[in-house]
């Protein structure tokens, strides 16, 4: 079963995010609680874990995306 990474909302005006960088990449696996990639707001750059343990199967946003909140940013199968 695939679980999405979705861009959270870090604030409450948060609106969009920036990914900085990926800290695993496509086929690595990913322990849930692991720090999965670094995404930019207005105001800081934050961490975020992963939701759920497996593999890093697809990513959906490059460093350099801009995507909104609640868009699948990657895929762990």
């Amino acid at each position: 079963m695939a679980t999405d990474v979705i861009m959270p909302k870090f604030g409450l005006t948060m609106q969009e995010g920036t990914i900085v960088r990926w800290l695993k990449n496509e086929g690595d696996p990913v322990s849930e609680g692991e720090t999965l990639v670094e995404i930019e707001t207005e105001k800081i750059v934050c961490e975020l874990e992963s939701p759920a343990a497996g593999t890093l199967a697809k990513i959906c946003a490059v460093p350099g995306t801009v995507a909104p909140v609640g868009e699948t940013i990657g895929i762990i199968s």
